[in-house]
């Protein structure tokens, strides 16, 4: 059986840091609880901090650099991508919104979407529910209904799957993305899409 791919998103700017953790965290989770369904997991991480040039110069000049051209294809390319963000000014970061600018509007169709936040209060949670969910929503993906939000205050606290701490929401968000991937042939495997009938076609049958 073909394994599963997983693009993680981080678009923490320090080094170590908390966004690329909770991405971690994540990924890890979703991992288990995948290998308990016999499924075998591909996990590529993409870091925005390395690519934020040439972001940059995209915009600029309208051609991707190789890194960036191949960091757009790991994430079209994956059966499922874990977005997480810091959140800057009660929105995602400037470099997490640009890269997915850079990405053509329907190469997320369909695709499941876990989206995670980390930020300094927990005031800045509802982030996730007014900015990151409205921009997957918009490119059509299939955003998981937990999404995952951890202040600093989170990283110190216990939890488990029935609680909600941190690590209970991570188990939580990781369990449903792992329960939609396990009904989800992997994308070297997916089905060839419905030939669409053209609407005059469809009015000619009708009149016969």
């Amino acid at each position: 059986m073909t394994a599963l791919k997983v693009a993680v998103v981080s678009a923490g700017l320090s080094k170590p840091s908390s966004t690329r953790l909770l991405a971690d965290r994540l990924a890890e989770s979703t991992v288990r609880r995948l290998g308990l369904e016999g499924r075998e997991v591909e996990v590529a991480v993409v870091e925005l901090r390395d690519l934020a040039v040439d972001i940059a110069n995209n915009f600029v000049t309208g051609f991707p650099a190789a890194a960036l051209r191949g960091a757009i294809g790991t994430v079209t390319g994956a059966d499922a991508v874990i977005a997480v963000t810091p959140i800057f000014t009660a929105s995602y970061s400037g470099l997490f919104k640009s890269f997915f600018d850079l990405i053509d509007h329907d190469a997320l169709t369909g695709k499941p979407v876990l989206i995670a936040a980390t930020g300094g209060t927990p005031r800045h949670s509802l982030a996730l529910e007014h900015a990151v969910r409205p921009l997957f929503s918009y490119l059509r993906a299939v955003v998981l209904p937990t999404a995952v939000y951890a202040a600093t205050d989170d990283w110190g606290t216990a939890g488990d799957a029935l609680t909600d701490g941190l690590p209970g929401r991570i188990d939580r968000a990781a369990g449903e993305l792992a329960a939609l991937l396990a009904g989800r042939a992997p994308a070297a495997e997916a089905a060839v899409p419905e030939q669409v009938v053209p609407f005059a076609e469809q009015l000619a049958a009708l009149r016969v």
